[in-house]
């Protein structure tokens, strides 16, 4: 990439103390697609995806806003894509082909480690988590895959797990460390290149936090357990995930300004739904047994007249449950991520107003967040009522996104 940066101006980002620049489309804002929608595992078949999908996605609507020009990429990379990817030439021929190609790439999701489709991930999409040395050394290689499409003052920033899963009982002091180490390598990386380098970790439900409380509190923690702070603030953040937090029953507002107040920095939004339904309508219990699938893990939440959550880990466990405790609940939300511009079938409804809402945010304080990202990684085992091509699919979610950007 040629040394000239292209930003249009420079912006003091008063939280974190940096120098920022607005993207070339000059909205101070990226928005992409996950390719975690894709089936793909090694770096062949996720280029062959980039290649087919995100290129007649590029296709359809492009024309439709300047935030896609250039079209914005936003790949998943398994572990083994990843070492793959940063043999031979392979990432100077990527770098050569995004450039060609009028696309660029801002961002990674590096949550899931390893195989996302095809057999049950379930509870090992957190694996390996914080507490264990390779899921470092697997992040860092994500971001030095991603330095080399940025230029001087632009932002890069990879997704991950929140530290660990709730069942794993992990060493929270070894997250600590691995996360500290990151931070400082991050540091050095961004110092060495004029580019802003951020990690986002994704709170969601049960995972090591999981809700707004939770993740202050790990902060506070992480910061507590650090000799200082000033560089962890600037490099690790929070991946807002809208259907994770909809899911928390939580206020989009309220959850953003706490994270803010509290010198949290916004890595990521992802932007995606969750199902929703009253647990007291046979109807919909019965409509929910169709999400019911082997490969992710779906996590029920259930809310009760006093504001308190019942959570259960996955549709199996909420459908073996007594079921008084549907019975008394007023709402229950499910982790099985729904197309944001497509409702699921009466009487089952969507969180998609938390989406609406984060959005909504951004027209108002377009200074939060910079990186968004439409994740809706469950395309493949969506009921068939729900199901389209997919590029139609996606072209059909950006226009959801871009009604709702004041751009």
């Amino acid at each position: 990439m040629n040394d000239k940066p292209r930003c249009l101006q420079w912006q003091a980002h008063s939280e974190f103390g940096l120098q920022i620049c607005y993207p070339a489309q000059g909205w101070g804002v990226f928005l992409s697609y996950c390719t975690n929608i894709h089936p793909a595992e090694s770096w062949q078949e996720t280029f062959a995806a980039l290649q087919t999908y995100a290129m007649r996605l590029k296709e359809i609507v492009q024309g439709e806003s300047k935030l896609l020009d250039p079209f914005p990429l936003a790949p998943r990379l398994s572990a083994r894509a990843a070492a793959e990817l940063l043999e031979a030439d392979h990432l100077a021929a990527f770098v050569t082909w995004v450039k060609e190609n009028g696309c660029c790439v801002f961002t990674i999701n590096g949550f899931p480690f390893g195989a996302f489709h095809g057999t049950r991930v379930k509870e090992n999409v957190y694996r390996p988590d914080w507490s264990e040395r390779i899921r470092l050394d697997y992040t860092m290689q994500l971001f030095q895959i991603l330095l080399p499409f940025l230029q001087v003052g632009e932002e890069g920033s990879v997704s991950t797990l929140p530290g660990s899963f709730k069942e794993f009982q992990a060493d929270e002091n070894k997250i600590f460390d691995h996360l500290m180490e990151c931070a400082t390598r991050l540091e050095e990386m961004s110092v060495a290149s004029g580019c802003d380098l951020h990690l986002g970790l994704e709170p969601e439900p049960l995972g090591h936090f999981e809700n707004t409380r939770e993740t202050l509190a790990f902060f506070q923690r992480l910061w507590d357990y650090a000799p200082e702070t000033e560089i962890l603030r600037r490099r690790i953040g929070v991946n807002y995930d809208t259907c994770h937090f909809a899911l928390e029953y939580e206020d989009c507002v309220n959850s953003l300004e706490a994270f803010r107040q509290a010198g949290i920095r916004i890595s990521k939004v992802h932007l995606s739904a969750a199902l929703a339904l009253d647990p007291r309508d046979p109807e919909a219990l019965q409509s929910l047994r169709n999400f019911n699938e082997p490969t992710y893990l779906h996590q029920v939440l259930l809310r009760y007249s006093d504001q308190s959550i019942t959570r259960f880990r996955d549709l199996p466990e909420f459908f073996a449950a007594d079921p008084a405790l549907a019975a008394q609940a007023d709402e229950a939300r499910v982790h099985f991520h729904i197309p944001l511009d497509a409702d699921p079938m009466p009487p089952l409804k969507s969180t998609r107003a938390h989406a609406a809402e984060l959005l909504a945010y951004w027209n108002l304080h377009p200074d939060f967040c910079r990186h968004f990202e439409i994740e809706t990684y469950t395309w493949g085992v969506l009921p068939s009522d729900l199901q389209r091509p997919m590029e139609e699919h996606l072209a059909a979610e950006y226009r959801w996104v871009l009604e709702r950007l004041h751009t």
